[in-house]
């Protein structure tokens, strides 16, 4: 607005007995100012809004402020949002009869404006003498759940009220139509978009954002339950990929004392163990005979001696198993589980010298998609000949309860701002982002990080078979990156991951665990020795040691958080290692022979990849994302995502079977990545060859 007009309408104002008449006068005569911009209307009302601020002599009060008060009110239905704000502010409706404003309100909601009454209402802060369900049903319907989230934002009462109705929703046994029926007829209205898994979806972002404690929402909470032990039955009993007592610590924190989940347990039992081994389970989890089928509760009665011959059996074959994998070369009783601030206080001394390679590593108890971010629960350090395993939630309760909370925060900021210690680690800033939810002082570690290596940049750089493959098995496809398989390429023998799932909150830690904790630390020396010694061998370039500390100390670059030991999300989140020759790609393949899955915010990227004769398949726009690991497990497809979703998928599906895109990227852009990462070479007799 030019200044010119602006001291216009200030001399208007002047000029007018009755400012807020006049401009009310201009309003109801005019209707240029309802449309959306800054149009004339919209110019003379926030000027006036100034001038009243210069001015406080010049607002009314008394009877004839309620009469234009009341006339204020047949416009703002009318209003585009950003006169709202200047006209309450004008004609003082914060102070107008409350009564009033909710007939005003609530006749806005009759005539089928719910959105400009929920706004209306948020403006005028009504909420609390309002009907939460019945103010935000039909924005759910009309799929405005940001609208609702706005309406409750500022009253913890509504909040829960809103869980509680959405979580009512969600019961299996509720028909969900009926809500919608007294809406039938609803203007642009989003059935589609009004189901259990859209709303549970709503319920976990309302819980993390408001803070919400979950038991409010038993039966949205019971559903994640049921799909968790789904989960876990499927990594133990079809990719056998979780050993039966780290199984068994999940499934039994999963159900705990419910009875609906124990009801479901019971099922997955037989169905995947038989009846003697249902029995023998509903006996481990100590399930309530009266839960149990006869035949279950039948079989546990005959369970005898046997089940301990089993265990012995199981120990020898285990202890034969593990010779497959990679072997820690220091004794168990260099392994320090360190739980008093004594004991800490003596791994510092060893730890922060000048001159020491750490490998640093973190565990945390998988979420399963359950409300909150992930917390440490295990700090690992490895030196030459012994390695650290730190308790922190109980470390860090002690030092609370002495008053000296930032004690720990001290001790791991003085070890990565430390340009004389170098610390090695993989996927480094996802383990970073858990140890900043267990420890919130220590959110800002990684812009002070020197002096780190993250083979996490190496691993792509790394040739895919050590110097020990032979050259006919150069010629097979190799399995997707990960630390497990850089551990193979580098040191011969895989990592064992069973104990990669493990709930690392619980305590005392079984001795697997402590030996893979150890493991994960412990192996990241013996990487970089191995390609610092001799980096040629791998396809690296000579002047390793140089390239990675001095690039990464200087600038460290932030990534997504990644899942523990898996393989980085491709999209350039991971950290620039050195330039060097790529690693060897995997072996050519047609687009017919490549299947993927495409989430929800891909579907650009997945009909491009169609055009292109991939065999493509999309999750609709209602699908959670966790429907991209059922179909990619059921049908053997890779799943292509992006952004958080990549973080609970990439642990439901094998190594490298999940791929992270950049969303700010074109359509063509994106399929180009995803066909160069996997090496699906495409032909013009290709294009256009799958239906479209």
């Amino acid at each position: 607005v030019s200044r010119q007009l602006k001291e216009e309408i200030r001399q208007g104002f002047a000029r007018l007995e009755e400012p807020l008449a006049g401009l009310l006068a201009m309003l109801e005569s005019s209707s240029d100012w309802k449309g959306k911009g800054h149009s004339l209307g919209y110019c003379i009302t926030t000027e006036l809004q100034l001038w009243i601020k210069e001015h406080p002599a010049v607002p009314q009060s008394g009877t004839k402020l309620k009469e234009l008060q009341a006339r204020v009110l047949g416009l703002l239905s009318q209003c585009p949002a950003n006169l709202l704000e200047p006209l309450i502010s004008i004609y003082q409706l914060h102070t107008a009869d409350r009564t009033s404003l909710l007939q005003h309100v609530t006749q806005l909601y009759l005539q089928g404006d719910y959105k400009e009454a929920a706004i209306l209402s948020i403006k005028l802060k009504l909420q609390p003498d309002q009907d939460v369900e019945k103010m935000c049903t039909p924005l759910l319907l009309q799929d405005k759940a940001n609208l609702v989230e706005d309406y409750v934002g500022e009253y913890p009462e509504l909040q829960r009220k809103l869980l509680q109705t959405l979580d009512t929703w969600c019961d299996p046994s509720f028909n969900i139509r009926d809500i919608a029926r007294p809406y039938q007829g609803l203007s642009r209205c989003k059935p589609e978009k009004f189901n259990r898994r859209v709303l549970s979806k709503l319920v976990f972002r309302l819980l993390e954002r408001f803070s919400v404690d979950p038991a409010l929402c038993p039966n949205v909470i019971n559903q994640r339950h049921l799909k968790t032990l789904n989960y876990l039955f499927y990594k133990r009993f079809v990719e056998k990929t979780m050993t039966e007592e780290n199984w068994a610590d999940h499934i039994q924190s999963t159900v705990g004392e419910n009875r609906w989940l124990q009801g479901h347990l019971v099922q997955l039992l037989l169905r995947h163990c038989g009846v003697r081994g249902a029995a023998r389970w509903a006996r481990h989890c100590r399930l309530p005979p009266e839960l149990l089928p006869r035949n279950v509760a039948e079989e546990l009665q005959q369970l005898h001696i046997q089940d301990r011959v089993e265990e012995v059996t199981k120990a020898d074959n285990y202890e034969d198993s593990k010779r497959d994998y990679y072997q820690l070369p220091i004794p168990r009783e260099n392994i320090h589980f360190l739980q008093t601030w004594e004991e800490t206080l003596q791994c510092w001394e060893k730890v922060l010298q000048p001159g020491k390679v750490v490998g640093v590593d973190m565990e945390w108890k998988p979420s399963f998609g359950m409300v909150g971010k992930p917390r440490v629960a295990l700090l690992q350090l490895a030196l030459k000949d012994e390695v650290f395993l730190l308790d922190l939630p109980r470390l860090l309760e002690q030092a609370e309860a002495e008053g000296e909370k930032e004690k720990l925060p001290r001790f791991i900021q003085m070890l990565y701002s430390d340009a004389a210690i170098t610390k090695l680690g993989y996927g480094m800033s996802g383990d970073l982002s858990s140890l900043a939810a267990a420890c919130s002082a220590l959110k800002d570690t990684e812009k002070q990080m020197q002096s780190v290596v993250d083979l996490l940049a190496v691993d792509k750089q790394v040739d895919g078979l050590s110097p020990e493959h032979s050259h006919k098995e150069r010629g097979v496809r190799q399995p997707e990156r990960g630390l497990s398989l850089l551990v193979q390429h580098v040191l011969g023998k895989p990592l064992d991951k069973t104990e990669q799932l493990s709930n690392w909150e619980k305590r005392p830690l079984r001795e697997e665990q402590i030996l893979y904790a150890a493991s994960d630390a412990y192996c990241l020396l013996e990487i970089y020795e191995r390609l610092c010694k001799d980096p040629e061998s791998f396809g690296l370039a000579s002047d390793l040691t140089e390239s990675l500390v001095g690039k990464q100390s200087k600038k460290p670059r932030a990534k997504k958080q990644l899942s523990k030991q898996e393989a980085p999300s491709p999209s350039g989140q991971e950290c620039q290692g050195p330039r060097t020759e790529p690693s060897r790609p995997p072996a050519p393949m047609s687009p017919q022979e490549f299947s993927v899955v495409c989430d929800n915010m891909l579907q650009g990227l997945g009909r491009y990849l169609r055009c292109l004769g991939v065999d493509v398949r999309l999750l609709d726009h209602e699908d959670d994302h966790r429907r991209a690991a059922e179909i990619a497990r059921q049908e053997g497809r890779v799943i292509l995502t992006s952004g958080l979703p990549y973080q609970t998928l990439r642990s439901q599906v094998g190594e490298g079977r999940c791929f992270s895109v950049n969303c700010s990227e074109k359509a063509k852009d994106q399929a180009l990545q995803v066909l160069r990462h996997f090496n699906v070479q495409v032909s013009l007799s290709d294009i256009f060859s799958r239906c479209q």
